[in-house]
């Protein structure tokens, strides 16, 4: 027999809108409410360890984009792989260029477009982060067997489609 887990700050807050709003459902709190928690919790780690970087979160997503690619990318397939606006992209990439992380060159092909790619810089430093974020996650997800991660995955996979966007 399994027993309960201790509530948590999720619960509490259900609970409280439970109390103050009788007549509605707000079961949704329960997994969503986890869902911004454990978001808000890992993005404030991975901020805490770029911060000595000199490096926001945004911009290690667009090093990090670049990194994973095989090629140099337009800043639109950059847009598509993270979850930044093109105006965003723009001003990322020209202050992670003026550091010395990200080289912007013209496309020998079509001049006007501009291909981005990750300096020697640039990729320490994702070598350097990617193995201690996973190592985080790895810690969040150290309670759950492998099968149990997989039937989570699959549920919020359903989740995300259910809730769209880009």
């Amino acid at each position: 027999m399994t027993t309960p887990e201790a509530p948590d700050l999720v619960d509490r807050i259900q609970q409280e809108w439970e109390r103050a709003y009788p007549g509605l459902d707000v079961g949704p709190i329960g997994v969503l409410g986890r869902i911004h928690h454990i978001a808000a919790v890992s993005s404030h780690r991975l901020d805490r360890h770029l911060e000595p970087h000199g490096v926001s979160r945004s911009e290690y997503d667009v090093l990090s984009a670049l990194a994973r690619s095989d090629r140099a990318l337009r800043a639109s397939e950059v847009v598509s792989t993270t979850m930044l606006s093109g105006a965003s992209i723009t001003k990322i990439t020209e202050s992670l260029s003026r550091r010395g992380l990200l080289e912007r060159r013209r496309s020998e092909r079509d001049g006007r477009v501009v291909l981005l790619e990750p300096t020697d810089a640039g990729r320490r430093l994702v070598d350097a982060e990617l193995p201690r974020r996973l190592a985080d996650d790895e810690r969040a997800l150290a309670g759950l067997t492998p099968d149990e991660r997989q039937t989570l995955a699959a549920l919020l996979r359903k989740v995300a489609v259910a809730v769209g966007g880009p």
